[in-house]
């Protein structure tokens, strides 16, 4: 039988033809796909970055969001504010709240207890400050920062604040580490960065802002659908034990 009457034949020709015709093309094909990803991709640093971000800027569940710059520069002798804020989805009752600041010497010593908050500030004294530590926050408006006054070599470390306000069920927490100098740093022309340091700050605290209330919003429904089931379950105990059945009656 002739290639040409043989459908087989035919048909593995045609098939060889068709990938012929895809490896002729594919090479400039791929070329121009990755020219264009080249052209429309963030550089690796900045895409991490902004993904990193996000993920920090994310609802964690039901913990709270305890804010606090990673690092502070002191210089020694001088007094210096720690700063520590909090989100919350409901009102700071005394009677409710916690805070507890903690020290660190190094990253795997033991903390020390050296300011607490329960129904009122207690100052624990510690011989490393002395009556050096003043509370300058406000838990009713989220804010439980303290002064650290006449600052020495000796009080860098890692400062810990750690936030709870029922009913939220988990604790906040946050990290400073204070970095005491013993000379000013020189200063510089920081009008730019101060300006764009400025827009950014404003942009990331509106977007923090929206997350809270998306998160409230979402928390304060749950707990309702929550509290109208157990009506629901209640409701449904009571007809079948205390009602009569409408055939009995």
């Amino acid at each position: 039988m002739s290639p040409a009457n043989n459908p087989g034949v035919r048909k593995k020709q045609t098939t060889t033809t068709k990938i012929h015709t895809y490896t002729r093309f594919s090479p400039y094909t791929k070329k121009s796909f990755k020219m264009s990803l080249e052209a429309w991709l963030p550089p690796p640093t900045l895409f991490l970055t902004g993904l990193s971000l996000l993920l920090s800027l994310a609802p964690t569940g039901l913990g709270m969001e305890v804010m606090a710059p990673p690092t502070i520069n002191a210089l020694n002798g001088s007094s210096v504010k720690l700063s520590c804020t909090f989100n919350s989805c409901y009102k700071v009752e005394n009677k409710q709240f916690s805070l507890n600041w903690t020290y660190q010497e190094c990253w795997n010593c033991s903390e020390e207890l050296f300011l607490q908050f329960r129904t009122k500030i207690m100052n624990k004294q510690l011989d490393r400050f002395g009556n050096r530590v003043e509370f300058t926050g406000n838990p009713t408006k989220y804010d439980v920062s303290f002064t650290l006054k006449n600052v020495q070599l000796e009080d860098e470390g890692t400062y810990n604040c750690y936030v709870l306000n029922p009913p939220d069920r988990q604790r906040g927490h946050a990290s400073i580490n204070l970095k005491v100098l013993t000379q000013e740093p020189p200063k510089h022309d920081s009008t730019v960065a101060l300006i764009v340091g400025t827009s950014v700050g404003g942009f990331l605290a509106l977007v923090i802002l929206v997350l809270v209330v998306v998160k409230c919003v979402r928390r304060k429904k749950q707990q309702r659908l929550n509290t109208d089931d157990q009506k629901t379950e209640e409701e449904g105990k009571t007809d079948g034990e205390g009602n009569p059945d409408e055939g009995t009656k």
